[in-house]
């Protein structure tokens, strides 16, 4: 077995979900969650069949999120696996409806950070062992960090 490091592109501006699911019915249902959790979310969705055709497929709102989120996953090549690309919203609104999509069996990340995925591949195929998400800390943070934390949780309306 090889393990290799696959550094995923996330353009500024969006955020990237990756997870594992089973079934083809995933980039449809997927779909169907996405674009009913938001109206003005922009989404690429893209599943990496592991059996018959073995092929990429893809569904989305929009052409470039679409293009981008197939390209990551072929760049992968991990079977079952999806990918979403998104803008114009963020992981944390769309991540519960997600987990509980019948097809997934786990979200690996969502983040828009600088992204690793520690990808095993043998003869039989590839499988995504793991991911490194952004920069390790620098530190514990201070009262004034705290105080910097809740301000940008406010700023962005996610507490009163």
């Amino acid at each position: 077995m090889e393990l290799k490091t696959v550094t995923i592109d996330i353009p500024e501006g969006l955020n990237i979900i990756i997870g594992q699911s089973h079934f083809v019915k995933t980039v449809e249902d997927m779909y169907e969650i996405l674009v009913g959790s938001s109206p003005s979310l922009k989404f690429g969705i893209a599943f990496s069949e592991a059996s018959g055709p073995c092929l990429v497929r893809y569904e989305g709102n929009d052409e470039d999120l679409m293009r981008l989120a197939s390209e990551t996953s072929f760049s992968l090549s991990c079977g079952h696996t999806f990918v979403v690309f998104m803008k114009d919203g963020f992981p944390i609104n769309v991540l519960n409806a997600i987990k509980i999509c019948q097809e997934v069996c786990h979200v690996i990340c969502a983040t828009a950070n600088p992204l690793q995925v520690i990808v095993a591949e043998n003869e039989q195929g590839r499988g995504i062992m793991g991911i490194i998400d952004g920069s390790r800390p620098k530190g514990i943070e201070t009262a004034e960090d705290k105080n910097q934390r809740k301000e940008l949780l406010r700023k962005f309306r996610y507490k009163l």
